[in-house]
């Protein structure tokens, strides 16, 4: 089967070998994203706006391998502080409310930099 990559240019790509997305057949996985921009952090302290940013993130990258937000399956959202999650889920939400993939939400020690705040996972089934 034809393997189609999306890279983003995080400064962690190249290093750790990985790229930000992966088409196979019509099985779509979008690796862990968070709110990097140009080896910035986007929106520092604000889960509400990394949030946003990282789903904004992968709706790109989806789009990049022909599929969109309505194909995901499943979410997998790795937080810093759970006391946080309605601001998490409420970007979620505004993406995904009317989609629905199954979902999940962890706390987690911490993220590679101390001032992400959310990592986000993605799969898709595309048409």
């Amino acid at each position: 089967m034809e393997r189609k990559q999306v890279f983003t240019g995080s400064p962690w790509e190249s290093v750790v070998g990985y790229c930000r997305a992966i088409r196979v057949g019509n099985r779509i996985e979008v690796a862990g994203t968070t709110a990097m921009r140009d080896g910035e952090v986007a929106f520092e302290d604000n889960p509400y706006g990394q949030t946003k940013f990282i789903l904004q993130t992968i709706e790109k990258a989806l789009n990049e391998l022909g599929a969109d937000l309505s194909q995901v399956v499943r979410t997998r959202m790795f937080v810093t502080d759970i006391s946080k999650w309605e601001e998490y889920g409420k970007a979620h939400g505004e993406f995904f409310k009317n989609i629905q993939p199954v979902a999940t939400m962890v706390e987690v020690k911490a993220l590679i930099d101390p001032r992400l705040l959310i990592e986000i996972e993605v799969e898709a089934v595309a048409q």
